[in-house]
C-alpha cells in the first residue's frame, strides 16, 4: 500500500474527528429551546460550552511547544489525532472537577435571559 494513501486516509479521519466536538456543540445549541429546559439540561449545555472553550485554550497552548520534525506524515497525523482526543478528555475533566466558573456564569445569565430566574 502506498504511504501517501495511508497519510491521506489518516488526514481525512483526523479532520473529521477534529471537527466533531465543535459540530456536536453547534448541533446541541441549534436544535435546543432552552426556554423550557430543566436546570440540569441548561447546566449541561453550559458545561459543554466551557469544556469546548477549555479544549481550544489547551490546543492553543500546545501550539506554542516546538514539534519534532523527524516524524513521517502518517505518524504525525495519528499523533495529532490522539493528542486532540487526549486534550478533549482533559478539558471535559477540568470542567467537571473544578472548571473556570464560565459554565456557572453562563448558566445564571441564561436563566435570566429565558426568564427562568425565580429570584426577581
Amino acid at each position: 500500500m502506498d504511504l501517501s494513501n495511508i497519510t491521506s486516509m489518516y488526514s481525512d479521519v483526523y479532520a473529521n474527528a477534529a471537527n466533531q466536538s465543535a459540530s456536536k456543540l453547534q448541533d446541541k445549541l441549534d436544535g435546543a429551546d432552552y426556554s423550557k429546559a430543566t436546570d440540569k439540561e441548561l447546566m449541561d449545555a453550559c458545561k459543554q460550552f466551557e469544556a469546548y472553550f477549555v479544549e481550544q485554550m489547551y490546543k492553543s497552548m500546545l501550539k506554542t511547544i516546538p514539534e519534532n520534525e523527524e516524524m513521517s506524515g502518517s505518524t504525525s497525523t495519528m499523533l495529532d489525532y490522539y493528542k486532540d482526543q487526549m486534550i478533549q478528555g482533559i478539558a471535559e475533566q477540568t470542567t467537571e472537577q473544578s472548571g473556570l466558573g464560565l459554565a456557572q456564569m453562563l448558566y445564571e445569565q441564561m436563566r435570566r435571559n429565558y426568564g427562568l430566574d425565580t429570584t426577581e
